[in-house]
């Protein structure tokens, strides 16, 4: 019999004075049993890097053909899919063949590092990508705030997220990697 998903449930304040963004949000995230704390978090990161009242949580893992987040228009065209990982660079050329801007948050240490020399050139010619590199000592951060029901305060400026859970104050600032040029 096969595993379900974890149930977690997240309320977050964001005050994102980068993109002028101040809202609250009751987010329920699934946990694939295959999933660590750490990459449901860098998912969360991601959503409150990127929140928007449309941007939701794709199905998850076990979904190849749909991002780990993902935001539609009125239309129901893809505004922005977020991946979350190591994803192949095939995956990436399709997803910005379908959305307008597609987003990665990669970790893992040595493996992202290697998975970026491997990538780097090809995903360098893609006009919509964004990769970000979160480090080892962030993903740990992360995935310490973990817990079944959380009441977050998160604060963006600069790039930087500052995550509150009330007991403990945490800095986390991702690398970025690849952006589109600003001619596009």
């Amino acid at each position: 019999m096969a595993l379900k998903a974890t149930i977690y449930k997240a309320d977050v304040q964001i005050a994102d004075l980068d993109r002028q963004y101040y809202q609250d949000h009751a987010l329920t995230i699934a946990r694939h049993p295959s999933e660590t704390d750490e990459r449901m978090m860098v998912r969360l990161l991601a959503f409150l890097l990127h929140a928007h009242e449309h941007l939701s949580f794709g199905k998850g893992l076990s979904t190849a053909d749909e991002p780990d987040l993902w935001q539609h228009d009125l239309t129901g065209a893809i505004a922005c899919w977020i991946d979350v990982g190591l994803p192949d660079e095939r995956r990436l050329s399709k997803a910005c063949g379908r959305a307008e801007r597609v987003y990665v948050y990669a970790y893992g240490g040595r493996a992202a590092s290697v998975w970026w020399e491997q990538n780097a050139g090809k995903l360098a010619r893609t006009e919509r990508l964004t990769v970000r590199l979160l480090s080892d000592d962030d993903l740990a951060t992360l995935g310490g705030l973990a817990q079944r029901n959380m009441r977050l305060q998160c604060t963006i400026q600069d790039g930087s997220v500052w995550l509150s859970d009330g007991q403990q104050s945490v800095p986390v600032t991702p690398e970025t990697l690849l952006a589109p040029r600003a001619d596009h």
